[in-house]
């Protein structure tokens, strides 16, 4: 009995860093899924306004709005085509890089959205 009074520090010094990990990997993959809907969403907001009034700038304005807790000003925005014709699919993408929150995995994680509609409606 007294040779193992130390056994179970000696455990959980083995165990505590890989279950530590784990959570960090956790917190790191549901921040990164929250930005991966974020910047979805906010293609699809641009898509949408890009569809109804074929312009860009009002889409851009959109988008920001579509994503309220993300900095906007990080978003780069591609429009395919450039113009809205009818009977014609619009797609926005966007593509949003952020700072991870643990810097286990690196500093910075992109993540790229993409929102399609068809033209006028």
């Amino acid at each position: 009995m007294r040779r193992e009074r130390g056994a179970v520090a000696v455990e959980f010094a083995l165990v505590a860093p890989i279950l530590l990990a784990l959570v960090a990997g956790i917190v790191e993959f549901s921040h990164t899924y929250n930005l991966q809907i974020s910047v979805t969403q906010a293609a699809r907001e641009a898509a949408r306004t890009m569809a109804i009034s074929n312009d860009q700038a009002q889409a851009e304005a959109a988008g920001n709005a579509g994503a309220p807790g993300l900095d906007a000003g990080a978003f780069t925005y591609t429009f395919s085509p450039g113009t809205c014709s009818p009977d014609t699919n619009m797609s926005v993408g966007i593509s949003y890089t952020a700072n991870t929150m643990t810097g286990l995995f690196g500093s910075t994680v992109t993540v790229d959205g993409v929102g399609a509609m068809r033209c006028g409606g």
